[in-house]
This record gives structure tokens, sequence and C-alpha cells, in this order.
């Protein structure tokens, strides 16, 4: 399968161009970790296999799941708030991500007197890191039906 040509790929990196243009803006960007990545069987169609609802010659393309990870990412980022917090560089950090990972680093930017706003883009989040922000929003209208 060829990502580059599928509509979220499409999606994502004309979304980053356009943040990259944006004023007082930091774009972080990991690598993924290519050489990790697997295809698996959906969950569903798994079952579906051993109970011998569904053969292995009839899996198609939408039964696989590709999964990669992106690495150095988080850590980029959590050193970015915390050292512009501390510094009081910045009034507001708008984080686009879902992932409770951040939990500390936005408690921190918060104690420090940062407005700290989590736009998930339509993912759930968990409790423990919608505790630690002061606004959730989607910029996206996208992404604005979902979400908590």
């Amino acid at each position: 399968m060829n990502l580059e040509k599928t509509d979220t790929y499409k999606w994502t990196q004309s979304f980053l161009e356009e943040l990259k243009k944006k004023r007082k803006m930091a774009l972080r960007l990991g690598s993924l970790a290519v050489k990790q990545a697997t295809y698996n069987v959906r969950p569903d169609v798994f079952k579906k296999l051993c109970n011998g609802k569904k053969q292995f010659e009839d899996l198609q393309e939408q039964d696989i799941i590709l999964n990669i990870d992106q690495k150095g990412v988080d850590m980029r980022i959590g050193l970015d708030i915390v050292s512009m917090a501390y510094k009081k560089q910045v009034t507001q950090i708008i984080l686009i991500s879902g992932d409770s990972d951040f939990v500390s680093a936005a408690k921190l930017a918060r104690r420090e007197g940062i407005d700290f706003v989590l736009d998930p883009l339509g993912a759930n989040i968990k409790d423990s890191l919608f505790e630690h922000i002061d606004g959730l929003r989607t910029c996206d209208s996208a992404y604005r039906q979902s979400g908590r």
C-alpha cells in the first residue's frame, strides 16, 4: 500500500503546511519507526477467521491494519512545553494531540500560569489529561462531531 496516495496522507501534509505558515508556531515531527511496522488483521476479522466464518483467502485490504509508531516527538514537545513555561516565553499553548503522555507537561505549564488548550482532532482523551488542560477545542470541522 502506498500511503502517500491516501486521502489521510494528503490531508495531513496540507494541514502541516498550513501550520508551518502560522505566526508563533512550532511544529515538532518525529520519525516513523518503519522497520518495526507491522500489519495486523483487524480484531473483528481475526475472530471470524478463528471461528471459521471467514477464510484467509477471503481477506481484503480493509481487513488489515498498519501499525506504525512515531518516535521521538513526545519528548521533544514535552521539553518545549516545559522550557517555554519556565522561561515565560508564552501565555498560551495549543497542543494538537490526544496522548496522555503529555499530562506532566500540561500540568507543569498550567502551574506556571500558561493557558493550556488541547486539540485532540476528534480523538477521545483520558480523564487524566482532561483534568490538566484549560480548554478543549478542535480546529478542523471534519473532527468536530466526535471527541469528548
